[in-house]
């Protein structure tokens, strides 16, 4: 990567501002590109840096998602050899999450600072509306917009159904019908591919993301494979997470496909995804309504049932993970008086 001008790469006033104290410690600003096992590939206005953890960084982190992520503007210290010490991570303006599993428990950033979000979905046998909506949540919770995707229009004779399914889950946002395998359709993400602006793409395994990504860059820097014959499901192409500059500007996230996203997610957003219920909640008769067996509930009457049963389950998958995340706090924060308690008595003055 040659000199760059920082604005290129999404810089503005605001993060100027917050920059200026580490400007002073002699600190240079420079955005995550990639992330690897604590190795990052960081843009700076000189180009591109390989850097490091600083120890200050890494003591001062409570979790995993303090540390930085693609997409991440940091501060980067000058070093005489080696990989060059993150010191900092900016505040973020907005945050992709997804809830992690196993030794990922507990928030698990995707990518930082994207302004618009595009939730790809195929239009084949895989196209399922539950799985937008569930994406949405998030989407609305990482403060990014969100823009419905339907790829393969190539693979579908007749898409019409298949849009109205998306627009019915996704009420007011746009849903652009596109084949990244010939291009159709390609030319309404001009609109959101602007020089400056951060893109990242959200889908399952399968959709096409990889040969989007390719589409968009206009070369292959992404692997594909084919979904499976016997059942049409996808296979992991996209293994990492990726920072990648596209000709007319913009900045593009490819993010590796899933089988399962669990939601990191609060009520807000969950009621944003699902604006309908949430409208329609408020005018039911009954005040303490589970909008599930109640005669005469507005919701029930208002909506298909499949679509209320969705927001049932997000519901409880957010109140569990809510009461998952209290707990991990709770417990971080035990241990870190424990940690204050032992050094205390460890240096306590002798008598």
């Amino acid at each position: 990567m040659m000199e760059t001008k920082l604005e290129d790469l999404g810089w503005d006033s605001g993060f100027a501002e917050t920059f200026r104290e580490l400007d002073r410690e002699g600190c240079v600003p420079g955005r995550v590109a990639q992330a690897q096992r604590g190795i990052y590939r960081v843009w700076t206005a000189a180009g591109e840096v390989r850097a490091g953890l600083s120890g200050r960084l890494r003591q001062d982190a409570r979790t995993a998602a303090d540390l930085p992520a693609v997409g991440d503007w940091v501060a980067v210290a000058p070093a005489a050899e080696g990989p060059l010490p993150v010191v900092a991570v900016l505040p973020r303006r907005t945050v992709f999450s997804r809830e992690g599993a196993g030794h990922m428990a507990g928030q698990q950033v995707i990518a930082a600072n994207v302004d618009t979000l595009l939730l790809v979905s195929g239009l084949d046998r895989d196209f399922n509306p539950r799985r937008i909506e569930r994406s949405l949540v998030l989407a609305w919770e990482s403060g990014a917009v969100p823009v419905v995707l339907l790829n393969k229009a190539d693979a579908c004779a007749d898409p019409a159904p298949l849009v109205a399914a998306a627009r019915a889950v996704a009420p007011g946002l746009p849903v652009h019908v596109v084949s990244a395998r010939d291009g159709t359709g390609l030319q309404a993400l001009d609109a959101y591919l602007v020089r400056g602006r951060t893109v990242a793409l959200l889908g399952s395994s399968g959709v096409g993301k990889s040969t989007l990504v390719n589409r968009l860059v206009g070369h292959d820097v992404q692997a594909t494979r084919a979904v499976r014959s016997r059942d049409g499901r996808g296979q992991h192409a996209t293994t990492r997470r990726e920072l990648v500059r596209l000709a007319g500007g913009a900045l593009l996230v490819d993010t590796p496909g899933w089988r399962e996203l669990r939601l990191f997610s609060d009520a807000a957003a969950l009621d944003q995804a699902f604006a309908d219920v949430a409208a329609l909640a408020e005018a039911c008769r009954f005040g303490d309504c589970a909008h599930d067996q109640e005669p005469g509930c507005a919701v029930r009457v208002g909506l298909e049932g499949a679509r209320v049963a969705s927001y049932q389950k997000l519901q409880a998958e957010v109140r569990a993970q809510a009461v998952r995340q209290d707990g991990r706090a709770r417990s971080i924060e035990n241990r870190s008086l424990r940690s204050i308690h032992r050094l205390a008595k460890r240096f306590r003055p002798r008598a």
